[in-house]
């Protein structure tokens, strides 16, 4: 099993006391991506959300992941998404924006798409749309589309129903003889298999918990034997995300849990992603969940719900969610954690967690990309 991390630029609410919150946020994630490259960390995944206040201000990720790409090293750069729905992104500038990664970052860029994050987002760009389900007749139009503009001379064209292009060179081509693995932004079960279907790989926001994963693998796991690749090959690999802190004691990590405000954030999810069911009794925004005790942070940990603990503790964590099928395991960082604490999780899970669970420590191209 892989490990990454996934960042988002999370305000929440320091704005109201912090005017440079938002600045801050922005500038704290460059130094976890940059900590996590010298931690061993395999991929940093950065989001592209619009217009969604407190939960998501990394709206032009591609610039994010340019700055960091001269900042690192190894650390595979992901994005986590770019939207290539024509009304959002064109579909060029995204190809041409990935190929600019790819070669910025010396061959470490991997492409991870989707269809935006609810109707607050999606009627930003597209308003008048009634059926939010109407972004994945454009998102299946498209995608199929970017392996040809990489690696056609000249591409063909394209005449489609939401946009078209006549035979141009797409320019620049990526960097080595093939292009960045590709992956979905996937949900529901339906969506996994349709990945899986079309070779890419997956980026499993959805999966909250190790027991999730039986679904994951057998939708995932069972459609990518037949798969018939969008691209030039099969990225058989299911990431999932979920929460980590460590610290040197459990009592710190709990601490840590305790008051890093932990609740806001999926108060936040389901305030802007309308899209997922909403679990029974969850509060409606502007409500929210109310702050997490030491105790229901403990019940998290025994649910599986949450990665806390000193470091023998993280890695008996992560290693059931190695037996449980997971290829990647992404951190969400704690939001709400003070900076130093979240350096102290990312180098504690780095000296003491990944050596003895990812057996590629270089990390030099993807293994799926045949370069290198």
């Amino acid at each position: 099993m892989e490990f990454g991390i996934f960042v988002q630029g999370y305000v929440g609410k320091r704005a109201e006391t912090d005017p440079l919150a938002e600045h801050k946020a922005l500038m704290e994630e460059t130094e976890y991506v940059i900590q996590a490259d010298k931690s061993g960390f395999k991929y940093a995944w950065a989001s592209e959300h619009h217009f969604l206040d407190e939960y998501s201000h990394l709206s032009a990720n591609d610039v994010f992941l340019g700055y960091l790409a001269h900042a690192t090293e190894r650390i595979h750069l992901g994005s986590g998404i770019f939207n290539p729905l024509a009304p959002v992104n064109h579909p060029v500038k995204v190809a041409e924006k990935v190929a600019m990664l790819d070669h910025l970052s010396g061959n470490r860029f991997e492409f991870g798409s989707g269809r935006g994050a609810g109707s607050h987002e999606i009627l930003g760009f597209m308003p008048g749309v009634t059926d939010m389900n109407h972004t994945k007749e454009l998102w299946e139009e498209t995608i199929a589309e970017f392996p040809r503009m990489w690696l056609q001379d000249e591409y063909q064209g394209f005449t489609g129903k939401h946009w078209s292009l006549p035979p141009r060179k797409v320019l620049p081509k990526p960097y080595g003889p093939s292009h960045p693995a590709m992956w979905y932004a996937a949900g529901s079960p339906p969506s996994y298999a349709m990945a899986a279907k079309k070779g890419l790989g997956v980026l499993g926001f959805s999966v909250q918990k190790v027991s999730d994963m039986e679904w994951v693998l057998e939708q995932y796991k069972t459609a990518i034997v037949d798969a018939e690749p969008v691209g030039a090959f099969v990225n058989d690999n299911v990431m999932v995300t979920t929460t980590a802190i460590c610290a040197p004691t459990h009592a710190e990590a709990v601490r840590i849990a305790a008051s890093g405000g932990l609740h806001y954030l999926p108060s936040l999810v389901f305030r802007y992603h309308d899209t997922f069911p909403r679990p029974e009794g969850f509060p409606v925004w502007p409500e929210t969940l109310p702050e997490y005790t030491e105790e229901f942070v403990e019940v998290l940990i025994e649910e599986e719900l949450l990665i806390c603990g000193d470091p023998d503790e993280v890695l008996r964590q992560c290693e059931r969610w190695e037996r449980a099928g997971a290829d990647q395991l992404s951190f969400g960082l704690p939001v709400g954690v003070p900076k130093e604490e979240t350096l102290q999780t990312i180098r504690l899970v780095g000296e003491y967690v990944i050596p003895k669970i990812d057996t590629d420590p270089v990390h030099r191209t993807s293994r799926f990309r045949g370069i290198g």
